[in-house]
């Protein structure tokens, strides 16, 4: 039939071209709990009750943004044999209000279409008002028993006692620097692209713990690459961040104690619109690496593979400084900085002052 050959190859390449625009985020999610990374603590315990049968009414995911609890939510669902027809997933955020959740407890008491569970997927969950809040409590008291809340939230704080008290509560963790590396690393090879060494942690490192907010950073950084190879240059351009240089030139007027060195690189980093929060924290990276090279036999073969041969001279010859001012006292400062920075009026400032402070020996 060369009919069904012709229209087998049509429908190839529309999945293909499919897959390749879709956000990277999107194409590389999850689709079993095996899959899932970082979070066993949570994949593991619902695996184990869905085998032995013990299915929840309702659902509690907490963490920060971009951590899988959506992802770990549709894992779920599919998990109890529960197809999209009868998945049901609303943003919070858009629909917040008594009516929304008026319409949802009418729609929870029909039965499914053709599975077993009718699940609904509550996004921003903490974005609920108070009445809201309430008539969905009235739901949860007494659920039907064909339906499965998954309620997220990155802000569980905001959301009732009288909620969370009737819910099975998980507790996503942010993945750690070294599984984000590793799935920077599987993705860019599946895309066919090379990274120049370091390139994996500094993205990693941006990403904030998130898996969705890293990808996107490697989304912008290879949707602008011409040759399929990224470097630290690159991304630095690209995502708006300090330079590796001028990193290691503000933590070199930190070490010699030079006030007009260090200020000169926030001044540039203010000039070029660089996020001053983001330089903290990449001065911070380096400045931990220099600690624990001088401190830990094992940490040169780490750091080696973790920065540029350029960076890594940089930090070792640091580390071995007898009087250089990098020190914990001074990380600890940093530390603090970072925190004031968030609510500083002029963002730069907490920084300023703490560089004066350690160069020129006043309170």
């Amino acid at each position: 039939m060369p009919g069904f050959s012709v229209i087998t190859t049509i429908i190839d390449y529309v999945i293909i071209n499919y897959m390749s625009d879709l956000v990277l985020y999107r194409k590389y999610r999850p689709q079993k709990f095996s899959e899932v990374l970082g979070q066993s603590h949570i994949t593991d315990t619902l695996e184990k009750a869905i085998r032995l049968g013990n299915i929840s009414h309702a659902y509690l995911f907490s963490g920060t943004r971009g951590t899988g609890k959506t992802s770990v939510a549709r894992i779920l669902a599919q998990e109890i044999k529960c197809t999209n027809n009868d998945l049901n997933e609303i943003d919070a955020a858009s629909n917040r209000g008594i009516d929304a959740i008026r319409e949802l407890r009418d729609s929870v008491n029909v039965l499914p279409f053709e599975s077993p569970y009718k699940v609904y997927i509550i996004d921003e969950v903490h974005m609920l008002t108070k009445d809201a809040f309430n008539a969905l409590l009235k739901t949860l008291e007494e659920p039907p028993r064909h339906v499965v809340f998954v309620l997220a939230t990155t802000e569980p704080d905001r959301i009732p006692e009288t909620i969370i008290s009737r819910c099975q509560s998980y507790f996503f963790k942010k993945p750690s620097q070294k599984i984000l590396n590793e799935i920077i690393l599987e993705v860019a090879k599946k895309e066919k692209f090379v990274l120049e060494k370091g390139t994996e942690d500094l993205i990693a490192l941006l990403g904030d713990g998130s898996f969705r907010d890293t990808l996107g950073i490697l989304q912008k950084v290879m949707s602008s690459s011409k040759d399929k190879k990224v470097s630290i240059e690159e991304v630095e351009k690209i995502v708006g961040v300090p330079s590796s240089q001028m990193i290691n030139d503000f933590i070199l007027a930190i070490s010699e104690k030079d006030l007009e060195k260090g200020l000169k690189s926030i001044e540039i980093a203010v000039k070029n619109n660089l996020n001053i929060q983001t330089l903290i924290k990449l001065v911070l990276y380096k400045m931990r690496a220099i600690l624990l090279l001088r401190f830990s036999k094992g940490a040169d073969k780490v750091f080696e593979s973790e920065f540029s041969e350029t960076d890594f001279s940089f930090l070792k010859e640091l580390s071995q400084e007898k009087n250089s001012n990098v020190n914990s006292n001074v990380i600890s400062e940093l530390i603090n900085v970072s925190l004031q920075t968030k609510s500083s009026y002029i963002s730069q400032l907490p920084l300023e002052l703490m560089l004066i402070k350690l160069t020129k020996n006043v309170e």
